[in-house]
């Protein structure tokens, strides 16, 4: 009977063990077991909504980025931050609009002209998800960190930075330095000035990659930022060839503080074309590493184009929208947005839910299984993604503001009706569902709607001593 006890003793043991050792292999971080969905946020620079194949652009080639959308998920009713980067990014990180992120302008329009960075106390997706045991990096343009104190990369929950704290050398392909976490590492026999040197979109590429590599064995957040198609225009000449002999108009560049290649159109599409090789690379080398089908891509723009103007338009970057870059109408804000999780989304599907860059970190929180630890306007996506409509929380409205030279601008969009407001002016409204060209402004004829909507504008902000909706003079 000892004997019997014994083993009996021994047997539960060596079980609870067991159990032990699984439980470890599953919440261990180094383990190859990911409890937690992966999750990468790529975003390009001044990308049109309709520069991509899937929404209709017939010039130039995105044969990887199209695939993302034919097995994964097209937001038709997406929008940005903002309409330039800096805010933009600011919104898209803290899951708060404009009328109340800490950045609110890029860093010479501010009431001072200082520039604003993010603070200690905001609370970045990056520092959500260290909290859910995540891996997190970024590597690209950051641009919230111009004063380079409180608002770098490792100091608002990125464990690996490589890229650009401040905005103006973003403006260059071949810089004479980068930052790697918070030191200025030099890239030798580079001449942002002559375009020599090594062009800083491959680098990025690269670390990226890394990160993947020495990453993907727990949960891991990558937040790759691409500066393409970002003015200045120049790419390898390799990466034109394609486009070389097919008849196209020359739009000339000249070069200025943007050291231009000189034949603008065949530029900007290889730009474009070579982001979403790479972007094909990118999800090739999650499917080598295995963790593809646990890993949620997202792909969008940080605001409207600004390559396709009125003057010279070609590519037909707006689709059927009024504006570009620096317009609180369609064109600068509603940017494209695919989602791509094989394990999860269904294949082929699109939906009209009305989402925004606020909404990112509250859905990363869900994927992690936590709650977001500040007070945010975002709303989770993830039903949407995972075609639980009905469990999807809708906003009741959404908020843009922006003031640079054309005045403050405000904007709401609530269900189909959209308003954009000019300081001083008339405030104007539009179906979007009839009229997504915001051609026919609709104020005078329904008079009770401009109303309701003028409120929100002017109950939708909290004060901000840099950034007062006021007229400014500053050049950026």
């Amino acid at each position: 009977m000892k004997i019997f006890k014994t083993n009996y003793l021994i047997l539960i043991l060596v079980l609870f063990s067991l159990m032990s050792s699984c439980k470890s292999e599953t919440t261990n971080k180094n383990t190859k077991v990911a409890t937690k969905p992966n999750i990468i946020f790529i975003l390009a620079d001044d990308l049109g909504y309709g520069d991509l194949g899937f929404n209709g652009q017939d010039k130039i080639k995105t044969p990887n980025i199209d695939k993302l959308a034919a097995k994964g998920m097209v937001f038709t009713n997406h929008y940005t931050g903002s309409t330039v980067c800096g805010p933009s990014r600011a919104v898209l990180m803290t899951g708060k609009h404009t009328g109340h992120s800490t950045v609110r302008g890029n860093p010479r329009w501010t009431a001072s002209g200082t520039p604003v960075d993010l603070s200690e106390k905001d609370v970045t997706v990056a520092e959500e998800l260290k909290r859910a045991g995540y891996a997190t990096g970024i590597v690209g343009k950051w641009g919230l960190a111009e004063n380079l104190s409180d608002g770098v990369p490792n100091k608002q929950g990125f464990d690996y930075f490589y890229g650009f704290n401040q905005h103006s050398p973003a403006h260059h392909y071949y810089p004479k330095s980068v930052f790697e976490n918070e030191t200025r590492v030099a890239i030798e026999g580079n001449d942002p000035q002559n375009k020599k040197g090594e062009h800083i979109h491959y680098l990025i590429n690269e670390k990226a990659t890394d990160f993947i590599n020495n990453n993907h064995k727990k949960p891991f957040f990558l937040y790759l930022t691409y500066t393409i198609p970002h003015f200045e225009l120049t790419i390898l000449e390799e990466e034109k060839e394609q486009y070389k002999n097919l008849g196209w108009p020359k739009r000339k560049m000249i070069p200025g503080h943007y050291r231009h290649d000189e034949d603008g159109h065949i530029t900007y599409a290889a730009m474009v074309s070579t982001m979403d090789r790479h972007i094909g690379n990118l999800i090739e080398e999650l499917e080598n590493l295995g963790v593809a089908e646990n890993t949620l891509v997202i792909f969008s723009s940080d605001n409207g184009h600004e390559y396709d103007d009125l003057k010279n338009e070609f590519f037909n970057s707006n689709d059927d929208f009024k504006g570009h870059k620096r317009d609180l109408y369609e064109g600068g804000i509603h940017t494209p947005f695919v989602a791509y999780w094989p394990s999860k989304i269904k294949a082929g599907t699109k939906t009209n839910h009305i989402s925004s860059f606020w909404d990112f970190l509250p859905t990363a929180c869900e994927l992690a299984g936590i709650t977001p630890s500040d007070e945010i306007d975002g709303v989770s996506y993830l039903p949407t993604l995972l075609g639980n409509n009905e469990k999807q929380q809708k906003h009741d409205y959404l908020y843009w503001e922006f003031n640079e030279r054309q005045g403050p601008i405000q904007a709401v969009r609530k269900g189909k009706w959209k308003a954009v407001k000019f300081k001083d002016k008339p405030i104007e409204i539009y179906n979007l569902n009839q009229d997504i060209g915001e051609n026919n402004n609709l104020a005078n004829v329904n008079p009770n709607k401009a109303l309701e909507l003028l409120y929100l504008i002017n109950n939708s902000r909290t004060e901000h001593s840099e950034f007062p909706l006021v007229k400014k003079t500053q050049k950026q």
